[in-house]
């Protein structure tokens, strides 16, 4: 299957560059361009793609702003792409609901990796700042979460997001099928007002050891 992509960026040259590096892949395809955020958004909803790569600083509406109409319209995965690692950055896109953090200096092998992880529903962090997520979120999930509701099967899911595991190896830990799988994890997210995969591994550290 191809999966199709929108990018998001307000310049010209970087926005060629990236559409270039991901129509070079046979199983990606750039099905639209969008200058800034409100348009990426208009684009996701009219074009329905699998991922939107995008920009954190962008006129008319941001890359954060965005990713949260788009993660609400349910659409596409997002995958953030910035020149910036600040916190506010990194952590205001985890919140708002995307599936990965890539810096603009990532090799194209990366990007491209990237981009197939968040299209699966997987979770993406440039290594940069993952040592940065993980200290800030070392200690119960912020804000809260009630894990009270969940059900057995579920804490294991659970425990399997938090340890990065992707839906086909949830399956094979679990011994059920993808499908069961995914069903799982979309319920998981359900239940505790999540929005991403990246969300859920967070809320996990509020589960005892077993």
């Amino acid at each position: 299957m191809t999966t199709r992509v929108l990018v998001a960026d307000d310049q010209p040259a970087v926005r060629a560059g990236l559409v270039l590096i991901l129509g070079s892949a046979a199983d990606l395809e750039v099905v639209g361009e969008a200058a800034d955020g409100r348009q990426a958004v208009d684009l996701a909803a009219a074009l329905r793609p699998d991922v939107v790569v995008l920009d954190v600083r962008m006129p008319r509406l941001d890359g954060i702003a965005a990713t949260r109409e788009l993660v609400a319209l349910g659409v596409s995965g997002v995958l953030i792409l910035t020149t910036f690692d600040l916190d506010e950055y990194v952590f205001g896109a985890l919140r708002a609901g995307a599936a990965g953090f890539l810096l603009k200096d990532a090799e194209a092998t990366d990007l491209l990796a990237a981009v197939r992880a968040v299209a699966r529903g997987d979770g993406v962090m440039a290594p940069a700042v993952t040592r940065r997520v993980i200290a800030t979120f070392a200690g119960p999930p912020v804000p809260p979460v009630d894990l009270s509701g969940l059900t057995d099967r579920e804490r294991d899911v659970l425990r399997c997001l938090a340890d990065g595991l992707s839906n086909a190896e949830i399956a094979t830990r679990l011994g059920i099928a993808e499908a069961t799988a995914k069903t799982h994890v979309s319920r998981v997210l359900a239940k505790l007002g999540l929005r991403s995969r990246v969300q859920a591994a967070i809320a996990a550290q509020g589960l005892p050891t077993s």
